[in-house]
């Protein structure tokens, strides 16, 4: 079923950008079974009464994704041919003539993309989704090729025997033309389920691999600072790669069943993409783009969301600030410029101008178009190398808010001014060191510190062996290393920089914090060399008096408040030295034992406790 889409009358957010000037939001809801499915709850319904609800909820958008068939996509298709052979033969009745206006009206309105819910190796769940011209008997090959036995092709089942591994289904999907999707991804028989009994480098490869296109969440309106969408916001060095996040209603009935509201209906959670067209060819292009502006979960629109009231929610971070104003005076847009250089030399991010994350109503702008305007300009003018910049406008309440948002960027480093190089440390914007500035140089050019070429990691070999997303192939792995830290946390040798070694699993080290390496006393003024966890940067000769924020914290830690072993809440080999709350967020001092040696890390946020650390969470 093909067909293009009218225009709707929904708009586009306000933008400079002259191309998405021309987009428009659609409604997609592409997880949907039919009575193909064997434990779909209505089996009686026709497959014209399923598109007739689709339409009914004013989707643009949707898929026929059964588990492990296309039989249901086989079944519409038939109905539709044999009804037109019927026309072509004068042999229609005046039922089967309404029956036939109606496919062919609905099929005008609603873009109807073929597909399966595929499950793979230990029961993970992935939807293929392919262009609406595609064959089933083409569809079919898909499922054969996914080890789906040909008896069971029709059945519809959720269990099919032995069949493929995750990444090799992403993969196969992909090669032949499809989408690959990790369906309901945080949720059952998804693969970003929190505490997935797996190795940490397969959960990165299941989340990360290139050929996987969006994670469908569950959770994509959460405000919670451990929801999926925020966890896949590329600010986490092994989860280096920001995901699309999706949603879909998975629905199995027409309409939701009042006594389980778990069980959605058809278009109960349904997401919003800002595209050309309804079209497969523009959603492909968006959902392999870095683009990730234009998609959002859609609400009615009497129960509308406010996208600003999350962002305030979740507070500066890695890859947001906010800013009330952006004027010349007082330095606020150069504080502005700051940040966007700051995110292009980091993991990118978005900046808030007409808000601040104080309680209260939102102040906005007044001239919103005329901030708009000296932005660009003063971003052409005094940003080195040129940045692209989306610029979107987002409203709470009755106030208007510009959202600028940059990507990280691939001619590092970039500058303000010719000669201010910022970087982003969690919620802090700080010119970047000289050890900074030659890693971002080196990084860019792919170049190690030892000189030699940079070389990608490769996920653990499991019985899923692939490689993982090639965009984490910039980002360096961490070693649970060797370090010269006694108990103190301070070393005892003048190394610059700490040795490291291959471990198995990246998350035997925190995810965000500081590690002091070693140190050195020259002329009685104590010099450290400072790494930190989220992206394995070490910088050298950072004293106590010149230190930002959190090295500051972690050298007075260690000068004032040597680490007693003894004190240290002890799991295995991973300890809890103390935790605090400290600019909003609590913040946990962590041991590692290494042998004889103690290793100790600095200011951990709870984004940063992944496998044995989240054991700490809380506490």
């Amino acid at each position: 079923m093909s067909r293009r889409r009218k225009t709707p009358n929904t708009p586009a957010p306000s933008t400079s950008n002259p191309d998405t000037s021309k987009l428009h939001w659609f409604k997609a809801d592409m997880h949907l079974h039919t009575p193909a499915s064997h434990d779909y709850e209505e089996p009686k319904v026709t497959y014209l009464e399923w598109l007739r609800k689709a339409n009914e909820k004013e989707l643009d958008i949707i898929a026929i994704t059964d588990h492990n068939t296309v039989a249901g996509v086989a079944a519409v298709r038939k109905e539709i041919e044999w009804l037109a052979r019927l026309e072509d033969q004068n042999r229609l009745n005046d039922e089967e003539k309404s029956r036939l206006d109606e496919w062919r009206t609905l099929a005008n309105k609603i873009l109807v993309l073929p597909g399966f819910e595929f499950t793979a190796t230990f029961g993970f769940h992935i939807l293929g989704i392919f262009p609406p011209e595609t064959s089933v008997r083409h569809l079919e090959h898909v499922l054969l090729d996914l080890n789906v036995p040909a008896e069971k092709l029709d059945q519809g089942s959720t269990e099919t025997g032995a069949s493929t591994d995750v990444l090799n289904a992403y993969q196969i999907i992909t090669e032949a033309g499809g989408l690959a999707i990790a369906a309901h991804a945080n949720s059952t028989h998804g693969v970003a389920m929190r505490n997935f009994p797996f190795g940490g480098q397969t959960k990165i490869a299941y989340t990360q691999n290139e050929h996987l296109v969006a994670l469908e969440v569950t959770d994509l309106e959460s405000r919670s600072r451990s929801s999926t969408p925020r966890f896949f916001n590329g600010s986490k060095p092994e989860y280096a790669r920001k995901m699309h996040c999706l949603q879909g209603s998975d629905a199995h009935r027409l309409i939701a069943d009042p006594k389980n509201p778990k069980r959605l209906g058809v278009g109960d959670r349904v997401t919003e993409l800002l595209l050309p067209e309804a079209s497969f060819e523009a959603i492909a292009e968006l959902l392999r783009s870095t683009n990730f502006d234009r998609t959002r979960a859609y609400r009615p629109k009497d129960k509308p969301i406010d996208h600003l009231a999350v962002a305030r929610a979740e507070g500066p971070n890695q890859v947001q600030s906010f800013h009330e104003t952006a004027t010349v005076r007082g330095g606020r847009q150069a504080a502005v410029l700051a940040d966007l250089c700051a995110f292009a030399n980091t993991d990118g991010g978005a900046v808030y101008v007409g808000a601040s994350v104080r309680k209260g109503p939102v102040k906005g702008l007044s001239n919103l178009k005329g901030v708009q305007k000296e932005l660009q300009a003063a971003i052409a003018e005094r940003l080195q190398p040129q940045l692209e910049v989306r610029f979107e406008t987002t409203q709470s309440n009755n106030a208007q808010v510009l959202r600028l948002s940059v990507d990280e960027g691939d001619e590092k480093p970039y500058c303000l001014d010719q000669s201010k190089f910022y970087v982003r440390n969690d919620a802090e914007t700080s010119l970047a060191v000289r050890d900074e500035i030659v890693a971002l140089v080196l990084e860019n050019a792919g170049i190690s510190r030892g000189g030699a070429p940079e070389v990608a990691a490769v996920a653990e070999k499991s019985s899923t062996t692939a490689s993982s997303s090639s965009s984490n192939s910039r980002r360096r792995r961490r070693g649970s290393g060797s370090s010269n830290s006694s108990g103190s946390g301070r070393g005892n040798d003048n190394t610059a920089s700490a040795k490291t070694s291959a471990t198995s699993d990246p998350f035997d080290l925190p995810q965000v914090g500081v590690e002091i390496v070693s140190s050195e006393n020259r002329n009685g003024v104590n010099y450290y060399v400072v790494s930190d966890l989220r992206n394995a940067r070490s910088v050298s000769n950072v004293t106590r008096k010149g230190a930002r924020k959190l090295w500051n914290y972690a050298i007075a830690q260690v000068e004032d408040h040597p680490v007693d072993p003894n004190k240290v809440q002890w799991k295995g080999n991973v300890g809890l030295v103390a935790s605090e709350s400290r600019a909003g967020k609590v913040r946990y001092d962590l041991a590692r034992r290494d042998g004889k040696n103690i290793r100790v890390f600095y200011g951990v946020t709870e984004d940063g406790m992944e496998g044995p650390w989240a054991e700490f969470v809380g506490k």
